[in-house]
């Protein structure tokens, strides 16, 4: 079985980050680049599915600009066998990135498509629903656990009331939790081995997808700052806080 693992690059988690002065963005320049926390779970769960022997090939794929290749690279010291970026300078939204995989999907036919719940930069949280409606795949969101059993694939997805199986038709997408695994640790071995894997890089014309974006930010702002707390003699004074300065009761 082929899995197909979606990964995207962004500002690394541990950088602040900064809106531009003319609140039209985030601030990238000179910026720590890294792969989204949630797609290198999705990766290291293909990995894992491949040393159970589930799974024969791991194809990474990533969407954007030429940097892109050093998260394919990283993917691939993990473990993917073969990389594919879909190069492009167009800011791409949800919707185009599902087309741009479902077009992929459509070549490489894989049983599996595994993508992170959501990317930290525009925690939107659509790719993975998009790219399944698109292609009439069966859907797992929020997966803590993916099995195969019985050639479907058996996945427990967290709920607001607790856990949740599903036994699911192949071909399926999954969208990858936080509990699901911990990524292992990109040894040097690995990261030279990666070097020599082969990475394919198309054009969104290539495979037939607009990619033009449908929604226009208009500005980004920080959130406002927190004011400092205060300490209260007693219940009376804070009721009377509550109630008059905050005036939420």
């Amino acid at each position: 079985m082929k899995v197909l693992v979606a990964v995207k690059r962004v500002v690394d988690y541990n950088v602040k980050v900064r809106v531009k002065s003319d609140n039209s963005g985030v601030d990238i320049a000179n910026v720590k680049m890294s792969m989204n926390p949630f797609d290198e779970i999705a990766i290291e769960e293909a990995v894992r599915l491949k040393e159970k022997g589930v799974a024969t090939e791991i194809i990474a794929v990533s969407c954007g600009v030429t940097q892109c290749q050093e998260t394919l690279r990283t993917a691939m010291a993990i473990g993917a066998d073969r990389a594919i970026l879909v190069e492009t300078a167009e800011e791409l939204q949800p919707l185009a990135v599902a087309k741009l995989l479902k077009a992929l999907v459509d070549k490489e036919q894989p049983g599996m498509v595994i993508l992170g719940k959501q990317a930290i930069d525009d925690d939107c949280n659509q790719t993975g629903q998009m790219l399944a409606a698109l292609g009439d795949m069966a859907q797992a969101t929020f997966a803590s656990k993916v099995e195969l059993v019985d050639g479907r694939a058996q996945v427990t997805r967290e709920v607001d009331g607790g856990l949740e199986v599903l036994s699911l038709a192949l071909p399926v997408v999954v969208t990858t939790d936080l509990r699901l695994n911990e990524p292992r640790y990109v040894t040097l071995p690995n990261i030279m081995k990666a070097k020599k894997k082969p990475l394919d890089v198309v054009k969104p014309a290539d495979l037939g997808v607009d990619v033009t974006p449908r929604i226009r930010t208009i500005k980004v702002v920080e959130p406002p700052k927190r004011g400092a707390g205060v300490k209260v003699a007693d219940v009376a004074a804070l009721v009377e806080k509550l109630k008059n300065e905050a005036k939420v009761i």
